[in-house]
């Protein structure tokens, strides 16, 4: 678990530094700042999308993973229950300029820029199989960097973050050996091609251009792999389904 306690230590410090440099920056400015880190985050969700493709990812996976994430997300409506801990947060931060929508913006924006990708998986795994934290350790330098960024838009949000990659960065190294011989090169594209779309839509709600419920479409990162082994296995009587 070092590399995780590492990775959620590089999260906590660098937004914690954004935090402080958030409250010296003027509305104009917080703008401009928010626009460039949604530019960016578009280019790593294209980034990520085009990582998938090179790797073999089927893009009827990610269309199907997309709708029953959809009708699964929107049942639960995790958008809402996201909102609805921001609110709860904020008020127990007793934060005079937090809001919940910005808050659940920051936590959803953060954690999926941290979690979602191949260095995440891969990294994870080589931790707990190997005891390699060689991959994490890179993951925390750049998330330190990222964090600083995002706080400094997003605000208080992207410090629970952390949170959230110790649950899953650490469920991951802790369950390596369960989920190795599971998770082939092939069901990690589908993941990291699920996850890059996801990014990509925060991106253009960062940019304004969207409006999207991003929270509602997680569930479809963990129906990914399912329904790339579900292909697989039709593939075997379907050859065009291969």
């Amino acid at each position: 678990m070092l590399g995780v306690i590492v990775n959620v230590g590089t999260v906590l410090l660098g937004s914690t530094v954004g935090l402080i440099f958030k409250k010296g920056i003027s509305a104009k400015f917080t703008d401009a700042v928010m626009t460039g880190i949604g530019l960016c985050t578009l280019l790593i969700g294209i980034q990520g999308m085009a990582d998938g493709m090179l790797k073999g990812q089927n893009v009827l996976v990610t269309i199907i993973s997309m709708v029953i994430g959809a009708i699964v997300g929107t049942a639960i409506d995790i958008d809402k229950r996201l909102n609805g801990a921001g609110d709860f947060l904020s008020k127990k931060l007793k934060s005079k300029n937090s809001d919940k929508n910005s808050f659940a913006q920051g936590f959803v924006t953060a954690s999926l820029v941290f979690c979602v990708g191949s260095m995440t998986i891969v990294g994870s795994l080589e931790s707990g199989l190997e005891g390699n934290h060689t991959t994490i350790f890179t993951k925390s330098l750049l998330d330190l960097f990222s964090s600083m960024m995002l706080s400094a838009s997003l605000g208080a949000g992207v410090i629970f973050a952390a949170l959230f990659v110790f649950i899953f960065q650490g469920g991951l190294v802790l369950a390596s050996g369960l989920l190795a011989p599971v998770l082939s090169a092939g069901a990690i594209a589908e993941i990291t091609s699920v996850g890059a779309l996801l990014i990509f839509a925060l991106g253009l709600n960062l940019t304004g251009i969207g409006k999207f419920k991003v929270a509602n479409y997680l569930p479809a990162i963990v129906f990914s792999p399912i329904v790339y082994y579900g292909f697989e296995l039709l593939g075997k009587y379907i050859p065009a389904l291969a």
